[in-house]
């Protein structure tokens, strides 16, 4: 779901950097929210997918996961079973989840640079860039994780890296979006430096 949001958020830029006059026009609450509802559809519909995959695998060794959650990737590594069939879902169909919302963030920042790039002045374009950069931070934290677990064969890579990777896309990413989506608020700036002010008042 992650992963769709992040290109409905870029979207949301184009539209605000490319045609920001028609921004209120295309951008309509009905738009957002079923953007965001088949966001949540194809996200469970891919859960039941995995889910009905592993229900025929056969799990007679040891049953403790070397993982903080129940990945899919840590639980075909405890199957006697032949996982083969999951090994390739998981690389195909995760092709088209991971890919598809990559590839219109992609072209989404091609046309957006390709726009801020005829601005005429240098605070324009400083100001039209700064609007995406807290979206592309989480972008590459996001998908630089999601490659290296998803995307790489079982065997070339540790259940330490796993869980290390996984701990960065399901709760450092979405721990700092709520800072890094804010860092150009000005509320939020003044809050900080109360905040530091009156550490440093305490500790004096």
């Amino acid at each position: 779901m992650d992963n769709f949001l992040l290109a409905v958020m870029a979207y949301d830029r184009f539209v605000a950097v490319c045609h920001p006059l028609h921004y209120t026009t295309k951008m309509t609450p009905q738009l957002c929210s079923l953007l965001v509802a088949g966001s949540w559809v194809v996200a469970n519909l891919n859960i039941l997918l995995h889910t009905l995959l592993m229900a025929r695998l056969s799990f007679c060794a040891d049953n403790q996961i070397p993982h903080f959650f129940c990945d899919v990737a840590a639980l075909l590594k405890l199957s006697c079973s032949d996982t083969h069939l999951n090994e390739v879902m998981i690389l195909t169909e995760g092709v088209l989840i991971m890919i598809t919302p990559f590839v219109c963030i992609l072209v989404s920042y091609i046309c957006i640079t390709s726009a801020v790039l005829r601005v005429p002045s240098a605070k324009g374009k400083w100001k039209a860039f700064s609007t995406c950069g807290s979206h592309l931070a989480v972008v590459s934290l996001f998908y630089g994780t999601i490659f290296a677990v998803y995307f790489n064969p079982s065997s070339s890579h540790s259940a330490e890296k796993d869980i290390a990777a996984a701990v960065m896309y399901t709760v450092v990413t979405p721990m700092l979006n709520p800072f890094i989506y804010s860092l150009r608020n000005k509320d939020l700036k003044g809050a900080l430096r109360k905040v530091i002010g009156r550490k440093r008042f305490s500790t004096q």
